[in-house]
């Protein structure tokens, strides 16, 4: 599986979380629930940006991972 990169930007309050290079980010699409599609030049999704994000926890961002192995 390849690396999954969260990025959250406090001072814009967005959330952004890339499933592939974000160098090949050619298009963005803003959706009507205020989210960003990131597509490269094929138009294949690429990541997702969450528009006017604040973490409900004041510490901060909490992030889970869950491993599951292909059956």
């Amino acid at each position: 599986m390849e690396k999954i990169k969260v990025v959250h930007d406090t001072v814009g309050q967005t959330l952004t979380v890339w499933f592939d290079d974000p160098q090949t980010e050619s298009v963005s699409e803003e959706t009507a629930e205020e989210v960003v599609l990131i597509k490269n030049a094929t138009g294949r999704v690429i990541g997702f940006e969450l528009l006017h994000y604040s973490p409900a926890d004041a510490d901060g961002l909490v992030v889970e991972t869950i491993l599951r192995s292909a059956p």
